[in-house]
This record gives structure tokens, C-alpha cells and sequence, in this order.
């Protein structure tokens, strides 16, 4: 059992943050236990395909050289966003600004836990090295297998802190934790977890944030050691509505009736869209030209089938609820 203490002052510095990071680092132990992620298998088999590619299988070994099975993961790897919605440059520049020693001591207690793989240790051992070789592998994968469908996980994790922030402001700390997961709960000045790790932390003034997470499947987690900046991370709520589409069969006979309303293009793009993308992204999978494709998601965009969402330079695409009920013959 693990415990978090609270003083007085602390309970009013909780607060909620989503983690691009935290996702695209914990999206691995899904794709390497797909039994024990079940929920995520419409992900796991877009993925996999991603994590053989020969410019991310490297990414990929090295950042699984941390993400292991009944282990801890290294504070320094996933630390708190500062802000409720950090993107992922942003963390990963708090990644890259962490001090060698306390990347060191951050790895080494993780080995209490499991022994090391070779690739940890080697960023142990230098982490002037490999800290940005460790970075730019994050980013690497994120870029791959996150970031396509960042815009609908997103939408579920902040829905999520809504939900526990009325939580908060209608029944205090209590009956934040006390709902926060089965294995969790509030007692007088602590956060309780009943989990196999035994930790033990104070927030001491530091401020408590919240991670509501897609990739979190047990209780609640919380940072390694009192060094770190304490938080915690739990699982969200609805998660099992966050794939839905993604990788449904096409109904031949359907496409065809929508191809004969919509013209065969747009019904092509809206059936690819289920699942979020890009201008290019629809091209290459389509073969039609990149203008081409604009100019149907414009006209889809106008009859509202589609929404779009800016992350940093790219625009993704995706199926509005309108656009999933033409789809599946409900309307």
C-alpha cells in the first residue's frame, strides 16, 4: 500500500494536468501487453506496424529500455506538466533540463523495482549522451503513434478533469479521491493506494497534480521518491469510447451508397477518417493529390462531417458525429 500526506495548505494546491509525454511513454507497455490492454487492440494493431519501421525500431528500443513491465518508470522521464496543457516540446525540454545526477538517481531507484536493462544503464551512466538521444526518440514516437489521435484523446482526458474538478469543488478532497479509483482512497490527511509498491510521499508545499491518463490500467501511480515532484497518475474514465472506428471493416454495399450521394472521393475520405489525419496523410493513402484532397475535407468540413484540430504545424482531420452516423447507416 502507498501513501500521499497532505497538510492543510496542500489540498488547495491540487490541481489537473493532461501529459502528451506521459501518454506516448506509456502507450508502450499496451503495445508490448496487448492481453492486458485489451481495450487499446484497435491502437495496438495501427501501431505495431509503426514500432517495426526502421526509422523508429532504435526510438523504440530505447524508450522500452524504461517502460517495463512491474517496474517503475524514472521520474525524470515523465515529470508533471507545469501547466494544465503542456504540449510535447515543452515537456520534453523539462526532460532535457533535468541534471545528470538526478537522472542517475531517478534510473538507479528503478532498478529496486526490476533490474535495468542495458539501454537504461547506459543512459545512467551518461546521460549527456543519451538524454537527447532518449528525447529525440519520445518525439519520434509520439510524432508516429500518438499524435495522429491525439485530438480524440485529448477530448476524453480533459472531459475526464471536468468531470473530477465538479468532483473537487462539490465535495472536497474526500470525495475526489474516494471516486478516483476502486483501489484508492481518501483518510484523514492521506491519499491511500492499494498497490504492490509500499511507497511513501509528502506533497510538503510542492502542489499535487492530477494526470488523468489513457494508458493507465491499475491504480493510481505516484512518483518514485520525495525527491520528485510529487503527482499522480490515474485512469481515465470512458476509455473503452476512444477507439471506436478505428479499424472497423468498410461495408462494401454502404461505401457504394454513400459513394453514389457524396461522390466516391469524399465517401473514401470520410470512411479514412474515423481515425484522425492530415492533408498528406489522406493523399498518400488515397493517391489522390494533396489539393484534391483539400478541397473535399473543405466541402466535408462545410456540411459538418468532419472537424479539424491544429497540433503545432499539422491539421488533423476527423469524423464529427454526424459524419460516424452517415457511416454507419443510422441516419
Amino acid at each position: 500500500m502507498s501513501e500521499v500526506r497532505f497538510e492543510v495548505s496542500d489540498v488547495a494546491e491540487i490541481r489537473f494536468c493532461v501529459s502528451p509525454l506521459w501518454e506516448t511513454v506509456a502507450s508502450l507497455w499496451a503495445l508490448r501487453q496487448p492481453a492486458r490492454h485489451a481495450i487499446h487492440l484497435p491502437w495496438i494493431k495501427a501501431a505495431r506496424p509503426l514500432a517495426r519501421r526502421r526509422d523508429l525500431a532504435g526510438a523504440v528500443e530505447l524508450i522500452e529500455a524504461f517502460v517495463r513491465p512491474h517496474a517503475w518508470l524514472p521520474d525524470f522521464l515523465t515529470p508533471p506538466p507545469a501547466s494544465p496543457l503542456q504540449d510535447i516540446d515543452e515537456e520534453l525540454a523539462t526532460v532535457l533540463a533535468t541534471p545528470h545526477d538526478e537522472v542517475r538517481r531517478d534510473i538507479l531507484v528503478t532498478a529496486e523495482s526490476r533490474p535495468l536493462a542495458p539501454l537504461a544503464r547506459a543512459v545512467a551512466d551518461d546521460p549527456a549522451a543519451m538524454l537527447p538521444r532518449l528525447a529525440g526518440a519520445v518525439r519520434a514516437w509520439h510524432d508516429a503513434a500518438i499524435l495522429p489521435h491525439w485530438p480524440r484523446m485529448r477530448a476524453l482526458l480533459e472531459a475526464d478533469i471536468a468531470y473530477r474538478a465538479r468532483q473537487l469543488a462539490g465535495g472536497g478532497a474526500r470525495q475526489l479521491f474516494d471516486n478516483l479509483h476502486p483501489a484508492a482512497r481518501w483518510d484523514g490527511d492521506r491519499f491511500v493506494i492499494a498497490d504492490r509498491w509500499s511507497q511513501s510521499l509528502t506533497v510538503s508545499g510542492r502542489g499535487f497534480p492530477l494526470m488523468p491518463s489513457v494508458f493507465a490500467d491499475k491504480a493510481p501511480l505516484i512518483s518514485c521518491s520525495n525527491e520528485a515532484a510529487p503527482g499522480a497518475v490515474y485512469p481515465a474514465r470512458a476509455v473503452g469510447t476512444l477507439w471506436e472506428g478505428l479499424g472497423r471493416p468498410v461495408d462494401d454495399d454502404r461505401a457504394a451508397a454513400l459513394g453514389a450521394v457524396l461522390g466516391p472521393a469524399r465517401a473514401r475520405l470520410l470512411e479514412l477518417l474515423r481515425a484522425p489525419g492530415t492533408t498528406s496523410d489522406l493523399a498518400h493513402r488515397t493517391g489522390l493529390s494533396a489539393g484534391a484532397v483539400s478541397q473535399q475535407l473543405g466541402m466535408l468540413y462545410d456540411a459538418r462531417l468532419v472537424q479539424r484540430n491544429r497540433q503545432g504545424r499539422a491539421v488533423y482531420y476527423l469524423c464529427t458525429a454526424l459524419g460516424l452516423a452517415l457511416l454507419d447507416g443510422e441516419i
